[in-house]
């Protein structure tokens, strides 16, 4: 298996075979507790007004806060607890903009800690696989996103993964510290949502849908 790690919406683009968008802090771990709160399919989207035009439970922010007359902003500690079903659409700065731009990948995957040995066993048989990590507004990879990179990149080769290392560079990150017990945008209790690997028993694969990306739930 040829695995390798870019960064970042470039590498985002340029992304061949088996492709995992990852953004740990928030995007991708929201979703997996979006779907473990009962939520059936996510669609992802680049633009607000693109989460206005689809159905659906409106989850997402613009420079991290809570976009007025959204459902939810990008907070996966604020998801525990609630029941959901249906559609959701989700429209983040940072992971959902690398699965748009992610149009070279054979299949296409949302990648965070604590779904990443589901994710890791669904390419088990891969050939390819390039695990993108994502970077604020298009900045170089931040701590977290390598990290699980790193984290899954070890899985897939069959070598222990650095549990402690990956769980130290996500909360040291500069986006980690952005987090506050009182912020009603960025809660601190997001970053243990984030830390806990594999939370989670299912992978979350991405199909295209006549110009959709629809994500769903397989084990």
């Amino acid at each position: 298996m040829q695995v390798r790690i870019v960064t970042g919406t470039d590498g985002a683009a340029a992304a061949t075979g088996d492709v995992v968008v990852i953004d740990v802090i928030r995007a991708f771990t929201t979703a997996a507790y979006a779907f473990a709160a009962g939520i059936d399919e996510i669609e992802l989207v680049a633009t607000v007004e693109e989460a206005w035009s689809r159905p659906g439970f409106r989850m997402g922010e613009v420079g991290g806060r809570l976009v007025a007359g959204f459902d939810h902003g990008n907070s996966p500690s604020q998801l525990v607890g609630r029941r959901l079903s249906g559609c959701a659409v989700q429209r983040t700065s940072s992971g959902t903009q690398g699965v748009v731009l992610a149009s070279a990948a054979r299949t296409l995957w949302l990648g965070s800690l604590v779904v990443a040995s589901a994710t890791a066993r669904a390419l088990s048989s891969s050939s390819e696989v390039t695990l993108v990590a994502m970077g604020g507004r298009g900045e170089p990879a931040e701590e977290e996103d390598m990290a699980a990179a790193i984290y899954i990149s070890a899985l897939l080769r069959g070598e222990p993964p650095p549990r402690e290392r990956a769980l130290a560079m996500v909360r040291g990150s500069h986006a980690a510290a952005l987090h506050a017990a009182d912020s009603p945008d960025r809660p601190r209790a997001d970053i243990d949502c984030c830390c806990a690997v594999d939370a989670f028993d299912f992978a979350m694969k991405v199909e295209r849908l006549n110009g959709r990306l629809l994500a769903h739930v397989t084990r």
